[in-house]
C-alpha cells in the first residue's frame, strides 16, 4: 500500500487549493476571533478580576464592530475559495504522511535492530490523549483557549516526557521495599550508550528505560554483548540504567557509593534547544515553569515515580544535603509502594504520573482539529517521534452522507516505520459531531525482523466516537462498524499464510476516546458491546465495574485553571486522593446527584468517567508468543492545556525462546 505524503496527487491541486483556503481564511480567522471574544474562560476571567468591571466591555463595544466590519469584507472572497475549496475534496487523500527528514535525528530503521528473535522479548509503549486543539471559539466552549499556543506546548510537553531519563530499580528482598538514603546515591542518568549496574539483587519493584532525546546513538556490540550476559533485562533495552539495591538494613555507604556521591559521577542530558514562538506559549496559562513544576516546558527530569537525577559538581559536597534529597524520594517511593500493594492481585504496575513514559513507542491522539495547529505539533512532535500521520479526514460531502467543515482529529506518531495505513469516516454522526468527519484510523508499523528475515509488525487503530450523551444506539453502530474495519484491515495488509508466515504480528492494539465509561448506567449496551470479548481492556473488571485503581480520564473543565491542578505534579497529587478525585473529575452521570463537581461529598461508582481508552488482543498474534500488559498509567503532565488526562499502556511481547 502506498502511504499518501501528500494531500493531494499534483502540485497544481495542492496549489489551487491553498490559493482557494487563502481566501477562506481571512474571513474564517475573523468569525473564531469575534466569536471567541465572547466566550471567556475561567483564566481570562480570574485575570481580570482586578480590571474595572467596565473594562472589558468597552473592549468588546470597541473591537466587535471593527471584526464585524472587516468580516462582512471578506465575505465575497470566502465564498469564492468555499467554491473552489468544496469540489477539490473529491480528488483530497484522507491523511497526509510525514516521515523526519533529518537523518541526524532518524532512527526507525536503527530500532528495527533491536528485536532478537531468539531473546525473551520486547516491550512497546503506547499512548493516548485528547488534546482539545480545535478552533479557538470552540475550544473556549471547554474552558481552554490560545489553541495555536496550546498545540506547540503539548507537543513540547509530550517529548519532554517521552524523552526523559528512566531507571530500572532491583531489589534483593520482595519485603524489604524500604530504600535507604545511601542506595538513592547511585541514581545517576546514564549517558547515551552507558549501561550501568549497581550492587547486586534480584527483584524488581519498577520497570523504566532511558533513550535520549530520539535515540542519538546506540549501544555498541561490546555493550550488547554485555547485557545479554547478564541475562535479566529484556532485548532492545539500550540506554538503560539498572540499579540494584541490596538488602542492608543499616543503609550503610559502600566506598563504591561515597565516591558516586562525592563527584565520581555525574549526569546531565543535553539542553534542549530554544526553539522558535517560545514568547507565544507565554500568552497560555500554566507554561512557565514554577517550583516543583517537574512538567514544564524544559523540564527532561524524571517524574517522582522515576526517582532522581544526582547532579553532582566537581569539587566538594554537602553530604547531608545530598542525603536529604535522597531520603525525601525515598520517602514517596516507600508511600507509591504501600499505595500498589493494596491491589496485590495485579500482575503489572499501574500508576498516576505527572509524565508520559519513557521510550514512547506509539502515540494517538484525538481532536486535532485545527490544522495550524497540528502543524506546529507535528513540528515539535518529529523531534522525537520520526514517523506521523495527521490532517486524517474527509471534507465536504466527499465520502461521508452530510457535509464536513472539519477533518477526524486524529494524529498518530510512531518510532517505527509505518508500512500501511487507512481511514474510515463513521457515516451516522448526529448534531455537531455530523461536522466533523469522526471515523478510524488504522496502523499496521514494522517493529523488527527475525534471523530468517520475517518481518515482525503490530496493527493499531486510533478512533473517536460520537460525544452526544444519550447517542449511544450511534456509538453501539460505529463499534459494529469499527470491528468489521479491523477485521477488513487486517485481512487487506496481511502478506502471511498460516502454511509460510512472511510476517509475525506482534500486537494489536485499539486506543482512542469512545465518549462512554465502563460504570455509568447510561452506558450499559456500550459495556456490554462484543468488542469486549476481543479486546482486553486492562482497567475494566466486568461490564459496569472498573478495577479499583482506574481512574477517570475526564476532567471537570471549571477546575483546570485552580491552583491545586495547574501544573502536573500538583494535579498528580490531587487525583491520588478520593476526595480530590471527586472535586476535579468528571462522574458517571446519576439522577440522585447534582452535576456540579465542587465540593461533592456523595459516595460514587467508581473513580470518575473513564472515556479514554487502551485496550489489546490475543487474538491474531504468532501463537508461540505472549503478549501481557507490563505496566498502565494515567498521566497529568498536560495539566492545564486540555480537559482529559492521557493514557499509556506498555505492553511486553514473550517469545519464549529462554523458558525452561
Amino acid at each position: 500500500m502506498v502511504l499518501y505524503t501528500s494531500p493531494f496527487p499534483n502540485s497544481f491541486l495542492s496549489v489551487l487549493h491553498s490559493f482557494s483556503w487563502g481566501l477562506i481564511f481571512p474571513c474564517y480567522w475573523l468569525a473564531d476571533r469575534l466569536v471567541g471574544s465572547f466566550v471567556p474562560t475561567t483564566y481570562e476571567k480570574r485575570q481580570r478580576a482586578d480590571d474595572p468591571c467596565y473594562f472589558h466591555a468597552l473592549c468588546i463595544i470597541i473591537t466587535t464592530p471593527i471584526y464585524l466590519a472587516l468580516l462582512v469584507a471578506s465575505l465575497p472572497f470566502a465564498l469564492i475559495g468555499f467554491l473552489l475549496w468544496s469540489p477539490l475534496q473529491s480528488a483530497r487523500r484522507p491523511y497526509i504522511y510525514s516521515r523526519l527528514k533529518d537523518k541526524n535525528h532518524a532512527n526507525g530503521a536503527t530500532l528495527l535492530t533491536e528485536w532478537k528473535a531468539a531473546g525473551s522479548g520486547k516491550s512497546f509503549c503506547f499512548g493516548s490523549a485528547n488534546v482539545c486543539l480545535l478552533p479557538d471559539s470552540l475550544a473556549r466552549f471547554n474552558n481552554v483557549f490560545n489553541t495555536q499556543a496550546r498545540a506547540k506546548e503539548i507537543g513540547r510537553r509530550i517529548r519532554n516526557g517521552a524523552s526523559r531519563p528512566q531507571i530500572k530499580i532491583y531489589i534483593d528482598s520482595p519485603t524489604n521495599t524500604s530504600i535507604s538514603a545511601a542506595s538513592f546515591s547511585s541514581l545517576v542518568s546514564p549517558q547515551a550508550g552507558d549501561n550501568r549496574t549497581v550492587n547486586a539483587g534480584i527483584k524488581r519493584t519498577t520497570s523504566m528505560e532511558y533513550k535520549g532525546d530520539n535515540c542519538a546513538s546506540n549501544n555498541g556490540e561490546e555493550n550488547r554483548e554485555d547485557k545479554g550476559g547478564s541475562g535479566e533485562p529484556h532485548e532492545g533495552e539500550e540506554n538503560t540504567c539498572i540499579v540494584r539495591i541490596n538488602g542492608e538494613e543499616n543503609g550503610l555507604m559502600s566506598d563504591t557509593e561515597t565516591d558516586t556521591v562525592n563527584g565520581q559521577a555525574r549526569a546531565s542530558g543535553p539542553a534542549e534547544p530554544s526553539l522558535e514562538g517560545d514568547a507565544e506559549i507565554s500568552k497560555t496559562p500554566n507554561h512557565k515553569q514554577k517550583e516543583g513544576d517537574s512538567g514544564s516546558l524544559d523540564s527532561c527530569s524524571a517524574s517522582r515515580e522515576s526517582l532522581v537525577k544526582v547532579r553532582v559538581g566537581d569539587g566538594t559536597v554537602d553530604q547531608s544535603t545530598v542525603n536529604n534529597k535522597l531520603l525525601y524520594k525515598a520517602s514517596i517511593m516507600k508511600k507509591t509502594s504501600v499505595r500498589k500493594k493494596k491491589h496485590t492481585d495485579e500482575t503489572f504496575d499501574h500508576e498516576i504520573s505527572a509524565f508520559f513514559p519513557a521510550n514512547l513507542d506509539f502515540l494517538c491522539l484525538q481532536e486535532v482539529f485545527d490544522k495550524r495547529a497540528a502543524e506546529k505539533l507535528k513540528a515539535q512532535l518529529h523531534h522525537y517521534f520520526e514517523y506521523i500521520v495527521y490532517d486524517v479526514g474527509v471534507y465536504s460531502c466527499h465520502g461521508c452522507c452530510s457535509f464536513k467543515f472539519v477533518n477526524s482529529g486524529l494524529l498518530f506518531a510512531s518510532r517505527y516505520p509505518v508500512m500501511d495505513a487507512a481511514y474510515h469516516c463513521y457515516p451516522n454522526g448526529r448534531g455537531m459531531d455530523s461536522l466533523a468527519s469522526k471515523g478510524a484510523l488504522f496502523l499496521k508499523v514494522q517493529v523488527g525482523s527475525t534471523p530468517q528475515d520475517q518481518r515482525i509488525v503490530g496493527y493499531i487503530s486510533c478512533t473517536h466516537l460520537q460525544a452526544i450523551a444519550g447517542d449511544t444506539t450511534v456509538r453501539c453502530e460505529q463499534l459494529d462498524m469499527l470491528q468489521d474495519w479491523l477485521s477488513e484491515f487486517r485481512k487487506s495488509t496481511s502478506s502471511s499464510s498460516t502454511a509460510n508466515p512472511e510476517e509475525l504480528v506482534a500486537f494489536d492494539v485499539l486506543c482512542g476516546d469512545l465518549n462512554f465509561d465502563n460504570c455509568s448506567s447510561e452506558d450499559k449496551l456500550e459495556q456490554q458491546h462484543s468488542l469486549f470479548t476481543h479486546y482486553k481492556d486492562p482497567c475494566r473488571a466486568g461490564p459496569g465495574e472498573d478495577k479499583p485503581w482506574a481512574i477517570g480520564t475526564l476532567l471537570d473543565p471549571e477546575g483546570l485553571y485552580d491552583e491545586e491542578v495547574c501544573t502536573p505534579d500538583n494535579l498528580q497529587k490531587v487525583l491520588e486522593s478520593e476526595e480530590g478525585r471527586k472535586g476535579y473529575l468528571v462522574y458517571p452521570t446519576s439522577k440522585n446527584h447534582s452535576s456540579s463537581q465542587k465540593g461533592r461529598k456523595a459516595s460514587l461508582k467508581g473513580n470518575g468517567r473513564r472515556i479514554d481508552y487502551m485496550l489489546y488482543t490475543e487474538e491474531g498474534l504468532y501463537l508461540e508468543w505472549k503478549v501481557e500488559v507490563e505496566e498502565f498509567s494515567f498521566i497529568t503532565q498536560l495539566a492545564g492545556l486540555t480537559d482529559h488526562l492521557p493514557v499509556a499502556m506498555r505492553l511486553m511481547v514473550s517469545t519464549g525462546e529462554d523458558d525452561p
